[in-house]
C-alpha cells in the first residue's frame, strides 16, 4: 500500500505509532505499512516524561537498528547506553563548561558554517520550535534556557553516545554507516513508543563525555541521541520539520 502525498500531509503529527515488536513484521504479509507509519510519523522529541526506560526494550530497538547496512559488512559502530548518574555527571560538567566559556572539545569534524540553503532551513526549524514554544526573537532569558536544554541532552532519561574504531577515523566510509545506524536506531525507538532527538551538543565537550561514560581510547565519539517516552505536553514534541519534495532532492536519468 502506497500513501498518497495528500494522506501524507493529512497524517496526524501528534499521534505516536504504535509499539510494534520485531517479531510482528515477520508474521506480516505486508509489512510495509508498518514501515511508513513509523518513517511517517516520527519526528525529533526535546522533552521527555521522567520514567526510566526499560533494559530489554532498549536492547531490542539496538537489535532492530544494528541491521543497518555498512560497508563491506564492517560494522565499526559501538553504542555507549547511559542513564542515572553518569549521564546526570555528563550534564553537569557539559553545562558548567558551556556556561564558564570553555570551547568545544568534539572528536569528530565539525560542521562549519552553514550558509545560502542550508542556513534557511536550519533558521527555519528554529522558526518552528520557538514559535511552538513561544519564544520571542528578543527573549534571551528562554533562548538561552533552550540552549542549555540541548547542552543537558534535553534531560532525557537515556541518552545512547555513538563511537566508532579509530582506525577508521581518516576516512569518511564509518561516519556514513554509524548514520546509517543512527536512522534505524530513532525509528525502531518509535517503533516501540520511544522519541529521540539527535544531538550534538550532548558530546560538545567530549573528554567529559568519554570520562563519565568509560569510553575507550581506541573509539572515536560521533554523537549521541537522547532516548525516551515522549512527554505529549510539550509544545516543541508536535513540531514536524519541513522535507523537500522528491523532484527537488532525485534527479532521474534514463526513465520515460
Amino acid at each position: 500500500m502506497i500513501l498518497s502525498s495528500h494522506l501524507i500531509m493529512l497524517m496526524s503529527v501528534d499521534t505516536l505509532a504504535r509499539p510494534l515488536r520485531a517479531a510482528d513484521h515477520y508474521r506480516r504479509e505486508d509489512s510495509s505499512v508498518d514501515y511508513q507509519e513509523v518513517v511517517l510519523g516520527r519526528r525529533s522529541i526535546r522533552a521527555f516524561q521522567q520514567k526510566p526506560v526499560p533494559r530489554n526494550v532498549i536492547e531490542d530497538v539496538i537489535a532492530l537498528a544494528t541491521r543497518a547496512p555498512s560497508s563491506m559488512n564492517t560494522q565499526p559502530w559501538h553504542l555507549h547506553v547511559l542513564a542515572g548518574e553518569p549521564l546526570d555527571r555528563i550534564r553537569a560538567d557539559n553545562t558548567e563548561r558551556m556556561l564558564g566559556g570553555v570551547p568545544p572539545s568534539k572528536e569528530s569534524r565539525g560542521i562549519g558554517t552553514y550558509e545560502g540553503d542550508h542556513r534557511q532551513r536550519q533558521v527555519e526549524i528554529a522558526v518552528q520550535l520557538f514559535q511552538a514554544m513561544g519564544i520571542a526573537r528578543d527573549d534571551k532569558d528562554k533562548r538561552q534556557d533552550w540552549i542549555l536544554r540541548g547542552f543537558r541532552q534535553f534531560d532525557a532519561p537515556v541518552s545512547i553516545v555513538v563511537t566508532y574504531d579509530r582506525v577508521l577515523q581518516e576516512g569518511d566510509i564509518a561516519q556514513f554507516d554509524c548514520g546509517a545506524l543512527v536512522n534505524g536506531l530513532v525509528n525502531a525507538a518509535w517503533a516501540h513508543g520511544l522519541g529521540c532527538v539527535v544531538n550534538s551538543q550532548g558530546i560538545m565537550h567530549s573528554p567529559v563525555v568519554r570520562e563519565h561514560a568509560g569510553i575507550p581510547e581506541d573509539q572515536v565519539i560521533m554523537i549521541c541521541v537522547a532516548m525516551g517516552y515522549p512527554d505529549e505536553d510539550f509544545a516543541a514534541n508536535a513540531v514536524v520539520s519541513k522535507r523537500r519534495p522528491v523532484n527537488e532532492v532525485a534527479t532521474f536519468v534514463g526513465f520515460d
